[in-house]
């Protein structure tokens, strides 16, 4: 059977934080208030991505990995990765802030948890009047100024706080200390991972009076206490071209606007395709298949597919483009 590009059903995630974007904006299935993330595409854990579309629906990716192999990931990803999509794909709506915190690099993560690091990087999709995002402290500090401030409660004295806007995007390498706040919405690509030291959460409790368990300790070696402002990627915004947002060791992403017709050439990529749509909707196709394309939907383009065309249904469509 040859490979196709590929939808998946999204995995929701109820969370404390959460709200109800992903279903009013990005039409998820949403079935409860306060749905915090949409993961499009994972083999983290449990949480194994489920064929949505075409002949192999019903299909597990990971499944697909065991049988396509380097034909789905590409060789050199297969060859690194092997069986684990490298990757994370989520939508995420933060109705209230999210919690303050880090994640380990890879050294530190395989040593305690025999897992990947995390570094990711985040796209807003919308963003309501004053949201905001922490992206590491404002000035450069040392262990024993962010221990103090925190057992003092006032860690957000430290943080680097962004207004944020629609189209704005930031570089989250592993370590830096971070969060989300109320009234974004946010496209996240991630190393496959699901480690996070939670470091402070605004001092918010359960129905029952719970606090969420926090990371004090195992965060103070994985912390960067360096202040970093290479964190907001600046990229063109011309159409029909592919306009680079971040080129990493971990995933490259671009952010492509379609105009009516796009032709994108993959023969030099060795690596699977993701597309994510934040804009408008439109069609995909290869030599022998088409696929649609809606906002908020995601699609993974096999590695052996080498030429795309890219269809526009609205006057612009916006994709981000990933791959390893």
């Amino acid at each position: 059977m040859l490979l196709y590009p590929l939808k998946f059903q999204p995995i929701l995630k109820e969370k404390i934080w959460g709200g109800n974007k992903l279903k009013t904006i990005l039409n998820k299935s949403a079935i409860g208030d306060n749905t915090g993330e949409s993961w499009e595409i994972s083999t983290v854990g449990k949480d194994i991505s489920t064929v949505s579309n075409g002949e192999l629906v019903g299909q597990k990716l990971d499944e697909l990995i065991k049988e396509y192999k380097g034909t789905l990931l590409g060789e050199k990803v297969y060859q690194e990765f092997g069986n684990q999509f490298p990757l994370l794909i989520k939508f995420i709506d933060a109705k209230e802030d999210l919690s303050v915190q880090l994640h380990p690099n890879d050294e530190l993560a395989k040593k305690r948890h025999n897992s990947f690091g995390k570094t990711e990087m985040w796209y807003v999709v919308q963003a309501d009047e004053d949201a905001e995002l922490i992206v590491g402290f404002k000035n450069d500090t040392t262990k024993e100024e962010y221990e103090t401030f925190l057992e003092k409660g006032k860690i957000t004295e430290l943080l680097n706080f962004e207004n944020i806007s629609k189209g704005d995007s930031y570089f989250i390498k592993a370590g830096r200390i971070h969060a989300i706040g109320g009234g974004a919405l946010i496209a996240e690509i991630q190393q496959t991972s699901d480690i996070t030291y939670r470091v402070y959460d605004w001092d918010r409790k359960d129905s029952n009076g719970i606090g969420r368990e926090l990371h004090t300790d195992l965060a103070l070696d994985a912390l960067d206490y360096n202040a970093d402002p290479s964190f907001k990627l600046e990229y063109d915004q011309d159409k029909n071209k592919v306009n680079n947002l971040i080129q990493g060791t971990y995933f490259t992403t671009s952010a492509i606007e379609v105009d009516g017709n796009f032709e994108r050439d993959y023969s030099d990529i060795d690596s699977f395709i993701i597309l994510m749509c934040v804009e408008g909707n439109g069609k995909i196709s290869t030599e022998s298949y088409s696929e649609t394309i809606s906002y908020g939907e995601t699609i993974l383009i096999p590695a052996t597919i080498e030429n795309l065309s890219i269809e526009s249904n609205d006057p612009e469509m916006k994709l981000l483009e990933v791959f390893i």
